[in-house]
């Protein structure tokens, strides 16, 4: 795992100066302790930070290739490397190393562009063509790595693995993108169409992007996609042990490493499944770690415990106190962007428990998107079976209708939420589950903006494009179309930029074995009832992991790894609720109404209503704002 970062001249190659290069990779310096190493030539500059993983001193980059024609900086890991080197050395390929980045290089000189179908893992790269003079740059097919990247004013573009690494480059704007604020205020996070600073671009999933001097700046190339859209047939028998095979085959090929490995195990079936799948292919004991919590209600630990003790695993465990709200500036500034998933400060903790005894983890990330796991997935399946009965010129007037008129009630379980409920039916299937996501349906931001503000919003809406996004799925049904906008729209903006940014803060290799590509286009053609039966998600995971975990981790409810938000600013946290409306960041913009977020902060501290995860959110968007503006 790496930092890489990089300028490029669009138009005349000119000099570029190895120091900039060295201040941008200074930036991210805690994504590569190990080592760093800046490359530059004519129109061209490459930077890298190493965190040594494999070939722990034979791998320096940036790496050039055998016959000198190309240098790479790569950030990840390639799994299937060593099969890759065996079949290009059939092509006469000589390697000097034992490490993933000359296959990069041997398989980019041998297929160029096409090598990115061949390479099964997590990466972000960039590659010079000395002879051609073009530069390619690619990301893995689900966004496991990230890589931003902007046009400057002396006619150069830069990338870096964080937007930290372009902010130490003088060139780069700060002017903020105000239709990020309006995505940020609906998701939490600012998804990976879009940047919080106008003018900045992250390469999405599955893209590569050729650059060639003397040409403007091209749009990403699509390499990879999902497709919903066949159903495998056969029995449940069959498909069961097709995928212990392919769990099998992810896990144990991401546990190849040169330094001490572990995994995040919180109890639940993911973490859990992975664990038991390592202790299965391990002559040694696993070493596992856990965060808890001092709410009872939050607390996974003793799941944990027993997942632990079955598989006799070096097991390691932690509480997050309130003590830790604190840490909020630090948290802050390892996105960069604004972000506001409030597993993200739990998520820190377990990478820093974990990195006191190990350098790589596995986690259980993304089985949920695959597999429908989330309760929402459920309520999309059956609110699309209403909609197909019922027509939506019915549906729209009356049930909608209905919703606005309902009283909110988020403190009930969904299911005994009328409003949503009404408001969801009420609209189309892709309406539907985007509110379902959203933190803050439409109605509510309103509210919190300015004039001003909705004057530049003008007919954006945040759920336009993850609309658009589900329209665009190769798919079957409603189901399908959801778990396809969370693979390509919340998985890569929230779950993997967390991890990745919270991992990397304390130099650790995060990797996620369910996200195989190979899994996920499994998982995408299995029928409806093999992903969700009789309210249960992730029906055929959890019977094929029966042979190796208790059904009270397998079908418990699913608890949320999340911060006792409500109780932090009804106590510590109350002053920083009260002053958001009139902080020097937010105030500044002018973009939000200061009164009402003010009275939104005495509703929450008197207890009048829960505004905690609002306030979270406001409160994150300043500590972004007065960093990005200062």
């Amino acid at each position: 795992m790496c930092g890489i970062t990089g300028l490029y001249h669009l138009e005349t190659p000119k000099p570029v100066d190895p120091a900039r290069i060295e201040r941008m990779c200074a930036a991210m310096a805690h994504r590569g302790p190990d080592g760093q190493g800046v490359w530059t030539a004519p129109g061209v500059g490459l930077g890298h930070l190493r965190l040594s993983i494999i070939d722990l001193a034979g791998s320096p980059q940036p790496m050039a290739s055998s016959d000198g024609r190309a240098m790479l900086v790569f950030n990840g890991e390639i799994y299937n490397y060593r099969e890759l080197r065996e079949e290009l050395r059939g092509f006469g390929a000589e390697f000097r190393t034992d490490g993933d980045s000359e296959v990069i290089l041997a398989a980019w000189q041998k297929w160029g562009p096409a090598c990115v179908a061949r390479l099964h893992g997590m990466f972000a790269f960039a590659i010079y063509d000395l002879t051609e003079r073009t530069l390619f740059l690619a990301r893995d097919r689900l966004g496991v790595k990230p890589l931003f990247y902007a046009p400057l004013s002396d006619g150069s573009v830069a990338f870096a693995s964080e937007l930290k690494g372009l902010l130490a480059n003088p060139l780069l704007r700060r002017e903020i993108d105000p239709l990020a604020i309006e995505d940020y205020m609906t998701w939490g996070y600012v998804p990976d169409h879009r940047s919080i600073l106008a003018g900045v671009h992250k390469l999405p999933a599955g893209h590569t992007l050729l650059l060639r001097h003397g040409r403007p700046l091209p749009q990403p190339v699509q390499y990879w996609d999902v497709s919903f859209a066949e159903r495998r047939q056969g029995r449940a028998s069959d498909l069961e042990a097709e995928l212990l095979h392919l769990l099998r085959q992810a896990v144990t090929s991401r546990m190849t490493a040169d330094v001490p490995l572990g995994a995040f195990l919180s109890g639940g079936v993911d973490s859990s499944a992975v664990v038991a799948l390592m202790a299965e292919a391990s002559n040694a004991p696993v070493k596992t770690c856990t965060i808890g919590f001092d709410v009872a209600a939050l607390d996974e630990t003793g799941y944990a415990q027993q997942v632990a003790t079955r598989f006799a695993t070096e097991h390691r465990a932690r509480q997050v106190s309130p003590d830790d709200f604190d840490h909020v500036d630090r948290l802050a500034a390892m996105f960069d962007e604004p972000f506001a998933d409030a597993s993200a400060l739990p998520t820190w903790r377990v990478c820093q428990l974990a990195r006191e005894s190990v350098t790589v983890a596995l986690s259980g990330d993304g089985a949920d998107e695959a597999f429908a796991g989330y309760r929402r997935h459920k309520f999309q399946h059956a609110e699309d079976r209403l909609r197909g009965i019922v027509p939506q010129a019915w549906r729209g007037p009356v049930l909608g209708g209905l919703g606005a008129a309902y009283p909110k009630a988020d403190w009930a379980p969904r299911s005994l939420r009328a409003k949503t409920t009404l408001l969801s039916l009420a609209g189309t299937s892709e309406a539907g589950y985007a509110r379902a996501v959203a933190i803050l349906p439409p109605e509510l931001r309103q509210g919190l903006y300015s004039p001003e503000f909705l004057k530049l919003r003008g007919d954006y809406r945040a759920e336009q494009p993850f609309e658009a996004v589900m329209r665009g799925a190769q798919a079957r049904s409603g189901l399908d179309r959801a778990q396809y906008a969370d693979l390509k729209f919340w998985l890569p903006g929230d779950i993997l930029t967390k991890v990745d940014r919270t991992s990397m803060a304390v130099s650790l290799e995060a990797r996620e074995p369910l996200l195989d590509h190979r899994l996920i286009e499994f998982a995408a053609a299995l029928p409806e009832g093999l992903r969700t039966r009789r309210g249960e998600g992730k029906w055929l995971l959890k019977k094929t992991m029966q042979r190796y975990l208790p059904d009270e981790v397998l079908y418990r409810p699913k608890q949320g790894f999340v911060l006792p938000m409500a109780q932090w600013f009804r106590g510590p946290l109350a002053s920083s609720a009260r002053t958001i409306g009139s902080s020097a960041a937010l105030a500044r913009t002018g973009w939000f109404d200061a009164k009402r977020l003010g009275a939104i902060a005495e509703d929450h501290i008197s207890g009048r209503a829960d505004h905690g995860r609002l306030l979270w959110q406001l409160v994150m968007l300043d500590k972004s704002l007065s960093a990005l503006i200062a």
